[in-house]
This record gives structure tokens, C-alpha cells and sequence, in this order.
């Protein structure tokens, strides 16, 4: 039996490290690129749009947009803001869709060409501030906003950026251990202080306004502005082993499903060194107000690269520095999906497609829908089928069927038994 794959929704002309997915319009915000250095890959961030098409889930180029010498790293997304870590800054975009109005005689001489189609004359306007791009009636246009210095180390680089539960604030994270918040879309600095020794390796912004951050120092922290409000420990609850220090990879806030007042932090933990026979990593689901540990079971021996919680709070989505891409319940951390070596590269981001939008009309006959990208510059499609359930009322009803079946079959087979 030949393995698992999954189906390859895209493939950019660079590496892709970031990914995010907009529930309003269903574009799909992937984004990468070569750096600075000559090599002749380009940086970029591409918008695809998501169609289903014959009852598949398909995407398309819909706007390019170049961002130069620097390759977009991470990204975080607020409305139609986006957010993208660049070297030692972070860039802030602003995209807007609408339906094209009519076509030039240029655009109409081209009309044969397939696929996106760039306006003639439109460079002097994508050197200041994005570019349009037309397909099948649809126009985009990018705008650079503010950008701003986010890491000050001597290697400095933004590792990490979010924004806060109404989209006022951002909060960065990179290689000098320092978070940085700042106001949106000025980009003007609120707050500053030193969360790590060493490098932040993610964060995530609660909506009472505590912040988490996790780092390279083996430590994960719950922060109030600059005030630390505790620390977390996982292995107090949780395996230990006395010769292997574990440090988390990643942290994420999710809903509580059917109780969209309480959060859930999950936080991945993986093994601080490479070990010739390397032990299991951990997922770790938090109580969301106490920040004591609810949950803690092993998610294999490949090293997690990267986290994702579904809208909802039902799903999670894990990527591997193997390439391998998986999917768990969030309630109880078992696994619901898993393709090995997936990309057979490390996984950069993952992200679900959201479930309000145009979420329910993409997603089809499926429970949900993660998507994946890579070094390996491909967008990889994952979809979970949905779990066949029977309501209860239905059992009921075919119980008290079983019953009067064996009653008539009995009375048939000894008359007079009742």
C-alpha cells in the first residue's frame, strides 16, 4: 500500500514560510521568498483565491505582490491588515478586494491569456504601494502601510507577531528576547520589556489582555502588559525525564467549543537537543484563566515545528521539521489525521480554513480543512472527512424497534408467550 499523500494546492516561485487564511473573502495569503541575498529567487506575498470547483476544494493566483529584498518570514492577520515580519521589521499591509468595473482595450486584447493578468502601466503604482491584479471580474489592490524596526539583537529578526483580540494592538517577538507592542495602523510603541533570555520563539495575546510568551530559556511565561503573572510547568502534571530538558515550541489561545467565554491555551513542548534517539514531543492543553495544565499526551517522535488552532477551538494542526502535517481534537488530544513527510521538508505554518465566511460554503462535505506550506515552496491541502455520528433520538428509536421485533418474532414462534 503506497502512503498517504495530500493534495498540492499551489506552488510559488519561492520558499513559503507564513500562511494565513482571510474567512471574509476565502483568500488564501501565502507568503516567502529568497532574502536579500542574489540568488534570483524573488520575495513575495501571493493571495489565492479558494473556489470549489466540481466538488473540489481548488486555488488560483490572484495577486502577486513583490516585497523586494526582504522574504516575509511570519505573518498575523487583522481584517483586511496584514502584518509581515520582514528580516529585523515588521510591514503592514492593507489589501482590498471588489469587483472590477470594466476593461481596458489592452486588458480586453489579452483577454485570451489565462490565469491573473498584471495592468499595463500599473509599475509606477506597485513601486509605491502594491499593485492591482484582475481575474474573472475580481481586482486586488496591496497598500504598504507603516514599517517599523521589531529586534534590536546583533542578528536581529522578528520571529513572531500578533495582534490583539479587537485588532487595536500588535505585539512582536524576535531574537533579543524583548516583546514589543505597538499601536495599529501607526505602528507608535505602547510597551517594551525583556520576556526571555535569549530569543522569543512565540507568543499569543488573550482577550482580558494577558500575553504568553515562550522562549529559547526552556521557559513559558503569562504576562499582564510588563507584569509577570505566573510561569507555566507542564511536567508537574506530566512525564518527566531527568536527563532531557524540554522547552516549548509553540502557544496558542482557542475557544472552548460551545462556550465561547472560556479559552484553552495548548502549547507544544519538544526535546531542547537533538538526540540520536529522540523522544516524544508533547501538546499540552491549559486552562485558559488559571493557566493549570488540563491535558498532556505525547505527539510522536518527530520535532513540531509549528501550531494552528481551528476557529472554533475544536481542532489543532501540527507541522513537522520532517514535513509530516497531523491534525488532533482539541477536547481530548487524540489524533484525527496524519500524512508522514507530507512535504518531506520542515513545515513552516499551518492554518485552518476559518468556519464562519465563506468558511461552511468552501469547506463542502468536510469536518474541516488545514492547509499547510514549506521550504519546499508547495501549498498542501488537508482535509478531515467528517466523523459519522448517530443522534440519539435515532438510537432510541431503533431500540424500541429491537424490542417490539423480538416481542412479535417471540409471539410468533410461541403463541401465547405473552
Amino acid at each position: 500500500m503506497g502512503r498517504r499523500r495530500a493534495p498540492e494546492l499551489y506552488r510559488a516561485p519561492f520558499p513559503l514560510y507564513a500562511l494565513q487564511v482571510d474567512p471574509s473573502t476565502g483568500l488564501l495569503i501565502a507568503a516567502g521568498g529568497g532574502g536579500a541575498a542574489k540568488t534570483g529567487i524573488k520575495n513575495g506575498v501571493h493571495f489565492l483565491q479558494l473556489e470549489q470547483i466540481n466538488g473540489r476544494l481548488g486555488a488560483s493566483l490572484l495577486h502577486s505582490h513583490d516585497t523586494e529584498t526582504r522574504a516575509t518570514m511570519n505573518l498575523a492577520l487583522a481584517g483586511n491588515i496584514l502584518a509581515a515580519g520582514q528580516d529585523a521589521h515588521c510591514q503592514l499591509l492593507r489589501f482590498q478586494t471588489h469587483q472590477q468595473k470594466g476593461k481596458t482595450k489592452a486588458e480586453k486584447a489579452g483577454s485570451k491569456e489565462q490565469g491573473p493578468r498584471q495592468r499595463k502601466g500599473a509599475a509606477p503604482v506597485e513601486k509605491k504601494s502594491g499593485a492591482e491584479t484582475h481575474q474573472e471580474g475580481i481586482e486586488l489592490t496591496v497598500e504598504n502601510l507603516q514599517a517599523v524596526q521589531t529586534d534590536f539583537s546583533p542578528d536581529p529578526f522578528q520571529k513572531v507577531v500578533c495582534f490583539n483580540h479587537d485588532n487595536t494592538l500588535l505585539a512582536t517577538g524576535g531574537t533579543d528576547g524583548y516583546v514589543r507592542i505597538w499601536k495599529v495602523p501607526s505602528l507608535e510603541k505602547v510597551l517594551e520589556f525583556r520576556a526571555h533570555e535569549g530569543e522569543i520563539e512565540d507568543l499569543a495575546l488573550g482577550p482580558d489582555g494577558k500575553l504568553v510568551t515562550v522562549g529559547w530559556d526552556l521557559k513559558a511565561s503569562v504576562w499582564q502588559k510588563d507584569q509577570l503573572v505566573t510561569q507555566l510547568h507542564w511536567q508537574e502534571n506530566g512525564p518527566t525525564f531527568s536527563n532531557t530538558p524540554y522547552r516549548y515550541q509553540a502557544c496558542r489561545f482557542g475557544q472552548v467549543p460551545d462556550q465561547p467565554t472560556r479559552l484553552r491555551l495548548f502549547t507544544v513542548q519538544i526535546p531542547h537537543k537533538r538526540l540520536r534517539q529522540p523522544p516524544p514531543c508533547y501538546l499540552t492543553a491549559w486552562d485558559g484563566s488559571t493557566f493549570l495544565p488540563l491535558r498532556t499526551k505525547p505527539c510522536g517522535h518527530e520535532v513540531i515545528s509549528c501550531l494552528s488552532v481551528s476557529e472554533s477551538g475544536t481542532f489543532l494542526g501540527l507541522g513537522t521539521v520532517t514535513g509530516s502535517v497531523a491534525i488532533y481534537i482539541a477536547f481530548s488530544l487524540q489524533r484525527l489525521y496524519y500524512v508522514r513527510e507530507a512535504h518531506g521538508i520542515v513545515v513552516t505554518d499551518v492554518a485552518f480554513l476559518p468556519e464562519k465566511g465563506r468558511g461552511p460554503e468552501l469547506l463542502g462535505f468536510h469536518e474541516t480543512a488545514l492547509f499547510s506550506v514549506a521550504v519546499d515552496s508547495r501549498c498542501q491541502l488537508h482535509l478531515l472527512p467528517s466523523r459519522r455520528s448517530v443522534p440519539v433520538w435515532l438510537l432510541l428509536l431503533l431500540c424500541v424497534g429491537l424490542i417490539v421485533m423480538t416481542i412479535v418474532l417471540l409471539q410468533t414462534v410461541f403463541p401465547g408467550f405473552l
